[in-house]
This record gives C-alpha cells, sequence and structure tokens, in this order.
C-alpha cells in the first residue's frame, strides 16, 4: 500500500493479465506486442487471452459478485476512496503511460488523468445512491417493495483513445453498485485501457475475482464476451458498426453503447468569434481529434464565416504537432498506422468532393505518426464531414443563416456531442434544443464536459447514459418484492 511520505513503487508485471484472480498468461498461444505510437517502442508483450480464459474469468465473477453485492456499502465506498488515493500518489506514473502508450500529448495525459480520478471520487457515493420504492397497492393489508439491486457481473468493452477513463466509467460504478466485471481492453492500450486499472483496485483492496481483464483477438474472445450466458450487461465504448453487431449477438442482455459522432460545432451572427475559434480549435484538436465528442464539423453563419476563418485558421497554424512528452506539444501521434491511412484517405475523398484545403501536411515524427492540423472549406457532403474523421482534420461549412445552420447541424446519422455561439443565451438554448444530439452546449466546447452527468447519444451514437444517476440505473436492476401483511381471503 502506498503512503503519503514515501513514493511508491512503480507497478510492474504488465506482461500478465488478472484472470479469475491471478495474474497470468493468456492461452490462446498467441503474444500481442504493445507499442509507443510516437517512436515503435516496445513497451510490454502479452500472452494472449482465448475464450477459456474468458469463460474462467465470467465464471470466478459470477461467484465473487454474491459476496461482493452482501458488503455493507462503506465497504464498497472505501475502495473506491482509496482507489482515488492511490491515484492521486502515482499521479506521475499514470500520466507517463498515457503518454507513451496512447500518444496522449501533456494536456489530454493530465485531462484523462483527472477525470479517471473523478470516476471513484463519484463512484464512492453509488453505494450509498441504490435508493428503494414503497408502491401504494389496492389490496387490504399488502405492501409493494422495490428494491434495488446489481445486475451480477457486467462486460465492458473499452477504446483505445481516452482508455482509463472510457474503461473506468463502467468499471467503477458498476463495482461500486456490488457487480463484478470482466473488461476487455483494446489492443493498442491494453496497460492505460485495463492493467494499470487493475492493479490500482488490486491495491485499494478490491476482493480477488471481481474483475478480470481479458486481452485477447476478436476470432478469439471477441464474440464470445457479448454472448457468454453469464454477464447481463454489456458496456461497450467504440464504432457504431462494430456496436451493431454486438447489439445482434448480445441476445437478452441490457446493452450501454457510446458510439460514434460527427459532431457539429455551430456559429451564428451574433456569436462571440474570439470565444467560438478558442472553443473550436479546443474542441476539434485536443488529443489528436482522437475523441468521440470532438468537433468534427464547424458550421458557420455566412456574415461571420470569412472572418470566423481567418482567425481559427491562424490560430491553428500556431499548433505544435510532435513529440507528446515535450510539454509545449499540442498534437501526438495518431494511434497506428491503419487508423492514418484511414484519416488521410478521408482527406484525400474531401479534396476530390470539392473541399479547398486551407491548412495541412505530410505525417512527421520517428516512425511517421504525426499528422500536422488540417483545415478544409467545404459542404456537409465532403467525406471529411460527411464521416467520423477521428483526427486532426475540421471541415468548414458555410450556413445561410440559422435555419440552414440547424438543417446542416442535423443532417448526420450521428447523434452525440454538439456545441452552439451566440450571445444570445436563449437564443442558444432554443436552438440547442432542435439538435438531434445527446448533448449540446451553449458557448463552449464539447469537451469542457467536467461534470460528464449525462454522457450518452442519440440516432446511431448509442444506448443508455454514463454518469451520475445513469450510471447507477445502468449497472442495477429493480426486485419487486410484495408483503401481505393481513390474512387474506382467495375466491377459490
Amino acid at each position: 500500500m502506498t503512503t503519503a511520505t514515501s513514493a511508491p513503487t512503480r507497478y510492474d508485471g504488465f506482461d500478465r493479465m488478472p484472470i479469475a484472480g491471478t495474474w497470468r498468461a493468456g492461452n490462446a498461444g498467441a503474444t500481442a506486442t504493445d507499442t509507443d505510437p510516437y517512436t515503435g517502442e516496445t513497451l510490454t508483450e502479452i500472452p494472449l487471452a482465448n475464450a477459456e480464459d474468458l469463460d474462467e474469468a465470467y465464471r470466478t465473477a459470477k461467484q465473487a459478485q454474491r459476496d461482493w453485492a452482501a458488503r455493507l456499502p462503506s465497504e464498497r465506498a472505501d475502495v473506491m476512496r482509496r482507489a482515488a488515493r492511490i491515484m492521486e500518489a502515482r499521479k506521475d506514473e499514470i500520466v507517463e503511460w498515457h503518454i507513451r502508450e496512447s500518444g496522449a500529448a501533456a494536456p489530454a495525459a493530465e485531462f484523462e488523468y483527472a477525470i479517471t480520478l473523478r470516476d471513484f471520487h463519484e463512484a464512492s457515493s453509488y453505494p450509498y445512491r441504490m435508493e428503494g420504492r414503497i408502491l401504494p397497492a389496492d389490496i387490504e393489508g399488502k405492501e409493494s417493495r422495490v428494491y434495488r439491486r446489481p445486475v451480477g457481473v457486467v462486460a465492458v468493452i473499452s477504446p483505445w483513445n481516452v482508455p482509463m477513463h472510457l474503461s473506468n466509467r463502467s468499471v467503477a460504478p458498476a463495482l461500486a453498485t456490488g457487480n463484478a466485471v470482466v473488461l476487455k481492453p483494446a489492443g493498442d492500450t491494453p496497460v492505460t485501457g485495463g492493467l494499470l486499472l487493475a492493479k490500482v483496485y488490486e491495491e485499494a483492496g478490491l476482493p480477488e475475482g471481481l474483475l478480470s481483464v481479458v486481452i485477447g483477438r476478436g476470432r478469439d474472445i471477441g464474440d464470445a464476451i457479448v454472448e457468454h450466458p453469464v454477464p447481463r450487461v454489456v458496456s461497450f465504448t467504440g464504432s457504431t458498426p462494430v456496436g451493431k453487431g454486438i447489439a445482434q449477438k448480445a441476445g437478452l442482455k441490457k446493452l450501454s453503447l457510446e458510439l460514434g459522432g460527427n459532431g457539429p460545432l455551430v456559429v451564428l451572427d451574433d456569436a462571440d468569434l474570439d470565444l467560438a475559434v478558442d472553443a473550436a480549435v479546443f474542441g476539434k484538436f485536443f488529443h489528436q481529434g482522437q475523441v468521440c465528442m470532438i468537433t468534427n464539423r464547424i458550421v458557420v453563419d455566412d456574415s461571420v464565416h470569412d472572418a470566423f476563418v481567418e482567425r481559427f485558421v491562424e490560430r491553428v497554424r500556431g499548433l505544435k504537432a510532435g513529440d507528446p512528452k515535450e510539454d509545449d506539444t499540442v498534437i501526438g501521434p495518431i494511434i497506428n498506422s491503419s487508423q492514418l491511412e484511414g484519416i488521410q484517405d478521408k482527406v484525400a475523398q474531401a479534396r476530390q468532393d470539392g473541399a479547398e484545403q486551407l491548412l495541412g501536411g505530410d505525417p512527421t515524427g520517428p516512425i511517421g505518426s504525426v499528422l500536422p492540423p488540417h483545415v478544409l472549406l467545404g459542404t456537409n457532403e465532403v467525406a471529411t464531414a460527411r464521416q467520423e474523421v477521428f483526427g486532426p482534420v475540421v471541415t468548414i461549412i458555410r450556413a445561410q443563416d440559422e435555419a440552414d445552420a440547424l438543417a446542416i447541424a442535423n443532417d448526420t446519422e450521428y447523434g452525440l456531442s454538439s456545441a452552439v455561439f451566440t450571445e444570445n443565451v436563449l437564443r442558444g438554448v432554443d436552438f440547442a434544443l432542435q439538435v438531434e444530439a445527446g448533448m449540446t452546449h451553449v458557448n463552449d466546447s464539447p469537451l469542457n464536459d467536467e461534470n460528464n452527468t449525462a454522457f450518452g447519444g442519440e440516432k446511431e451514437s448509442g444506448l443508455g447514459r454514463f454518469g451520475g444517476e445513469w450510471a447507477i440505473d445502468e449497472f442495477t436492476t429493480d426486485h419487486w418484492i410484495s408483503v401481505q401483511h393481513t390474512k387474506r381471503q382467495y375466491p377459490f
């Protein structure tokens, strides 16, 4: 256990996984190499898990969960509080892992550390917020009670882009409300997305078997983690096509799906342009644009379009792209070569579609993984506006007026996050209420979502909500129990 007076010994053993209470290698007969996306350096090599490993994790979780659910609320809350203190003691170690494994520049790594720490603080309150109800009954002497109970075992499948937080925003509330968890992190970020988190929980005193981390190939465990009969809830953050596949395979399980996005940031004719430019630059290029709720399109009223573009391009031109370990770097590497090629293909297609490129350039860095910021002018039909880019590329679209801006914002199959800028707050709220999205921010970037109490999308962007009371709802179920206090006469 760490102390406040001494620096903790750094975690090691990231060549193994915590499966069913034991840190060990997987049995798939294959090994994954985890690399630094900026330098290409090998960080660790992990013998992968197979379906048998997954089955052991699930069956152990089911057994361990019964005792965990019976623990006092204070015991589950104390684990979360201890985990938060461990995070604080290990901040430098955790931030460094994010920079090295996910390629996060320092601001993004610090941000992820902070919101993951907040996950623990918030989850420590959940054991005391699992409220039941007493319902009225029309039968004399009868009482109807509704108890809030954990669902049992939760499967969590998390992405590579904000790996620790997007794992823990499901893991922490699921555990805090009395469940067990089997976590499958993304192959690009197995340490920050799973193993590092498991070390924190282990040090915090989480009982063995309650949290397993299985790292494996899709063909070995991808379907099995969803189709297995033990988990009652599947929590997935990732692409819309994969989310649809999970929905088809999960059967009669509860689903929490946070999927793709194509976030519009709308600048109306009375907006504070300096504020809108600052928010748009941050909201687009934070973590190389590799965030689901990032701004993908900027929709600007015709009357202020040219002035906005001039200021925006000038700001973006000054962003430093390069080594994420350097303090002044804003844009670090793209996570892998496949993702980089996909972004470049979308840019090339957008130019063929008629988009005008104002800023851009070729990838740089030791292995050519740093893509400089790209700014394009185009319509809502060019590839970089029509599709989720998930990189440092933005398309600015001219709107004729407010009604046209709203139509452009809503002209997408996605509906995750959005923003609108105007000096008139009432106008902004009225506009926001018409945007087809789970979240709309008035005069702020979608990434300035520090409260994060209702995170979720509409349309093709997912099902369910993450955070606050919604998290409790996702990982618990109602158990109705009636009590007949007086002797009742039956009709036969």
